[in-house]
């Protein structure tokens, strides 16, 4: 059972406390958890039988699988490698790095974000302190893998 929209933004972006206390900018946290947000919605894209091609070895499912050092190393040769695919999807991780160097950090968030299913959130998400901007080149990334119809609701990760 899943928690409201609104209780599982409040609780992400508590994290951002956290991990800026370890060191991380709170642009660094945004950047990740966009990625992170990104790569779930994708693999739940491909449950779904949609139209998203990432190599199994670079789905969220092998990186939720993982921990300690193996899943820092693992979620940065992700970065690295999406960064290569042509199209949107290298794009979207070009120069993509990770910032988060505690690997217990790294596992909480992943947990945190792997329990929901993100692709059927209603809520816009919304930053606590504002408004923040998705960047241009994510969102013609975002509609060219999610296809919007009309009528259909999309969840915008940053």
């Amino acid at each position: 059972m899943t928690e409201n929209s609104a209780a599982i933004v409040q609780k992400v972006w508590n994290y951002a406390n956290v991990m800026r206390d370890d060191g991380l900018s709170y642009g660094d946290y945004v950047e990740q958890i966009t990625f992170l947000i990104f790569l779930k919605m994708a693999q739940e894209r491909m449950e779904q039988g949609k139209d998203v091609k990432i190599a199994k070895d670079y789905q969220w499912k092998n990186l939720a699988k993982k921990d300690g050092d193996d899943l820092e190393a693992h979620y940065r040769h992700t970065l690295e490698a999406l960064g290569k695919y042509p199209g949107l999807l290298g794009v979207i991780f070009k120069k993509a790095q990770n910032k988060i160097s505690d690997p217990a950090k790294l596992a909480h968030l992943i947990n945190m974000i792997g329990k929901e299913d993100w692709s059927s959130m209603s809520t816009d998400v919304k930053g606590g302190a504002g408004q923040y901007f998705t960047p241009r080149p994510l969102i013609r990334a975002m509609v060219e893998v999610m296809r919007p119809k009309t009528g259909m609701v999309i969840a915008d990760p940053a």
